[in-house]
């Protein structure tokens, strides 16, 4: 996608719209095929980077990794620690983050705001606070 900011490069911060375009090309490399359920996230940080993700299932259904939270350990994985904003994008239903997913966020980012985008054009957002209220994290830590 031309002008855009590609996984791991500080530019100016992409737009909402760039943001869950890039969710919906994440969302093309998902390896799903147990549930058919793809889902690709584009995760935004507070220097403008950007790192994608997709769902990873398993046959051991319970080693399923989410879109959300492949976007966010890519990030940690390369130092980045303040997001901002977090894409999700599925073909047929809203792809409201799991409750794991919630708390992964949590812990980095408890203002990010949530994008989320299906049936091709369908938006809506909130943010984490309004999708994980009285949320568990660092704060709540002796």
């Amino acid at each position: 996608m031309a002008g855009v900011t590609r996984e791991g490069e500080t530019h100016a911060a992409p737009t909402d719209e760039q943001l869950l375009a890039l969710a919906r090309e994440a969302m093309q490399r998902s390896y799903s095929p147990y549930s058919h359920f793809r889902v690709g996230a584009c995760l935004l940080c507070g220097d403008g980077r950007v790192y994608q993700g997709c769902n990873v299932e398993n046959a051991s259904f319970g080693l399923t990794n989410c879109a959300e939270r492949t976007a966010v350990f890519k990030a940690i994985s390369e130092g980045a620690r303040e997001f901002t904003a977090i894409a999700i994008a599925a073909d047929h239903a809203a792809p409201w983050p799991c409750g794991a997913c919630r708390q992964v966020l949590n812990e980095f980012a408890p203002g990010i705001r949530v994008l989320v985008t299906w049936e091709g054009d369908r938006c809506e957002d909130a943010t984490l606070e309004q999708l994980l209220p009285h949320g568990f994290g660092p704060k709540d830590l002796p």
